[in-house]
């Protein structure tokens, strides 16, 4: 899942990035009731366009390797309900960017055993059965699931991430001394080791998580079920749950997420009343 712990890379200082590779601060979103507002910085030569691209890409040869194995969209209940949720929360992302509400979303369930679920930027969505089948979650509880996903497409932690990378690689591909097809496959290869191999960094888990309860109580979710999805998770131990051995469960962590729920709760109720 991708609400990981990017600690294997450090983050640069702000001046560092702009010497180094032409990164500019941005504001990738509006802070939400849950007040997120800080500047992050990207490089030029990861433009949004660029790694929206190679995710279409990637999406596709993971939707092409599923099917081809027959793990594609195999339960029709299940893939009902997940597509369901997704809808409810994605309607509810111009709150915190408008231009979300155009990107070419799409969301797929995976047959697998992996714990796992994942959105890759401009909105591209996969669940894996495992998740369902080990946490067994509520729809509260898979719609928090959903909505910290969504919330880290939203900020463009990949992105920022492969800025970082590029900062820490000097002097290759990032100095432009690689161009054309070559160029394109760093990129590629740029985006799949961030999305799939490091761990996000606490400070983009704690924004994907305020920003993915507030987007599930948007939606008329209970964000409440952030902190007992969870309490399961940590329950059932990192040997089940892939994800936890790159997003750690603390209990500060809970307890964070229970304090913010209860802030957003006039946010779900006023939700609740108006479906």
């Amino acid at each position: 899942m991708m609400m990981v712990l990017r600690a294997g890379i450090r983050m640069l200082a702000p001046l560092a990035l702009v010497s180094a590779v032409g990164c500019a601060a941005v504001q990738t979103t509006s802070s939400g009731e849950v007040g997120i507002e800080r500047k992050q910085y990207m490089s030029a030569l990861v433009s949004e366009a660029q790694v929206e691209q190679a995710a279409a890409q990637q999406y596709a040869e993971t939707l092409q390797e599923a099917r081809t194995k027959g793990e594609l969209n195999r339960d029709t209940a299940l893939l009902t309900r997940v597509q369901g949720i997704a809808k409810r929360v994605i309607a509810q992302v111009p709150a915190f960017r408008a231009d979300a509400a155009n990107w070419q979303w799409q969301v797929n369930v995976i047959d697998s055993d992996e714990v796992n679920a994942w959105c890759m930027p401009g909105g591209r969505i996969a669940v894996y059965t495992g998740l369902v089948k080990t946490v067994t979650p509520t729809d509260d509880e898979l719609a928090a699931v959903i909505g910290h996903e969504i919330a880290h497409a939203l900020r463009e932690h990949t992105r920022e991430q492969m800025s970082q990378q590029m900062a820490a690689n000097l002097g290759l591909s990032v100095l432009g001394a690689v161009t054309g097809s070559q160029a394109t496959a760093d990129l590629g290869n740029t985006l799949s080791t961030v999305m799939f191999t490091l761990p996000n960094s606490r400070q983009a888990e704690t924004e994907a998580d305020a920003i993915g309860l507030e987007l599930a109580a948007r939606a008329g979710y209970d964000p409440r079920a952030a902190a007992t999805l969870w309490q399961k998770m940590a329950a059932l131990g990192g040997g089940q749950v892939e994800f936890l051995s790159t997003h750690p469960s603390p209990a500060s962590r809970i307890a964070d997420l229970q304090q913010r729920a209860e802030r957003l709760m006039p946010v779900y109720q006023q939700a609740k009343a108006t479906r």
